[in-house]
């Protein structure tokens, strides 16, 4: 499954990239088994998406809970929280 990740502020900067659409394992099927890809990588991926971390995910631009399905060819958008001043 290939799907569009976007990544914002702090997480772009730390992980040097904006976007990607990488071709999925067909086990990741959630967002909850998309971040555990994700941290696999290793390295700031496994810091910067850490159990514990702040950063919410949207799919299709609407908020996502861990247990969100995917399918191909959607948008999964990882930002950190957002407070308004």
């Amino acid at each position: 499954m290939k799907l569009r990740i976007l990544y914002f502020a702090r997480l772009r900067e730390a992980l040097g990239v904006s976007a990607e659409e990488p071709e999925l394992p067909a086990q990741v099927a959630t967002v909850d088994a998309l971040i555990g890809w994700l941290r696999a990588r290793g390295g700031v991926w496994a810091v910067e998406l850490a159990e514990g971390r702040a950063f919410r995910v949207a799919v299709n631009q609407e908020m996502a809970a861990p247990d969100t399905p995917l399918a191909a060819g959607d948008e999964v958008a990882l930002f950190p929280p957002v407070t308004g001043g």
